[in-house]
């Protein structure tokens, strides 16, 4: 497994270095929405995830946000970030990461996550724990929402759709301490894992924003789930995910709402 994990790591690392060179220069930016973006950086980034990893394991499967994959009938399947926090890294706001994650048979084995502005590196490896730069992590453990520290995002299609995520931020708004919206899923769930954030809830994600993320929460000690409580599925793209003590509050504010 840690072979995985350090292919991983080497892709994230050398991904994250280039685009933190890349970071104050002139971007070709494209849209693939009316506010989803793509540059020049995110998919050069994948070229040097993807080259790293099948050069490594050329019978594995990978999907990439920005359209690569593989084609195999591997039960090995790597999914791809290469830039996390587009937005952010377009505007010059230095809060974006890479995430890589590797399935097998749909199970989330190993996860990586790297943010070069901090020189942080985030790792996972199934019934192994969770750990940041080698060192291990683990949830908070506040048991009051009330006191707690929330991470949340908005879909693309916020100016189209009703389904928008307004109510449920301003209800945990209300409830909780505060709740941070800073851009990048992949980060706010790695956060979580180490007890920066005590719960994290977001829709409308894609499988490769959550993957990684959540398989620290749950080796960091916390829990994910859908809005309701019941199992996640990173295809449909929601999930709760908290340090465990507030997810049944968090649950019922989400039941609510929905």
């Amino acid at each position: 497994m840690n072979e995985y994990l350090a292919v991983a790591e080497k892709a994230a690392r050398t991904a994250g270095d280039y685009l933190s060179k890349r970071f104050h220069d002139s971007l070709e930016i494209d849209k693939k929405g009316a506010i989803n973006l793509v540059t020049d950086a995110d998919r050069e980034s994948e070229k040097i995830i993807k080259r790293i990893i099948l050069n490594e394991f050329p019978d594995h499967r990978l999907l990439a946000e920005e359209g690569e994959k593989s084609v195999t009938d591997s039960e090995y399947f790597w999914l791809v970030d290469p830039l996390d926090g587009t937005t952010n890294y377009a505007h010059g706001f230095p809060v974006y990461c890479v995430s890589i994650a590797l399935l097998k048979n749909g199970q989330i084995i190993a996860g990586c996550i790297f943010n070069p502005n901090l020189d942080e590196c985030f790792t996972a490896i199934k019934e192994q724990g969770a750990y940041l730069n080698y060192r291990p992590i683990k949830v908070s453990n506040e048991a009051d929402l009330g006191e707690s520290l929330l991470a949340t995002g908005f879909p693309y299609d916020i100016r189209e759709s009703d389904n928008d995520n307004i109510k449920e931020f301003t209800a945990f708004a209300k409830s909780a301490r505060a709740v941070r919206r800073a851009g990048s899923a992949a980060l706010d769930l790695a956060y979580v894992a180490c007890g920066r954030f005590d719960g994290f809830w977001e829709f409308k994600l894609s499988p490769w924003d959550l993957a990684a993320g959540i398989l620290m929460v749950t080796e960091a000690g916390g829990k994910v789930t859908s809005f309701k409580g019941g199992n996640y599925d990173i295809f449909t793209g929601e999930a709760l995910a908290s340090n465990g003590w507030i997810h049944s509050q968090m649950s019922e504010i989400l039941s609510g709402i929905r």
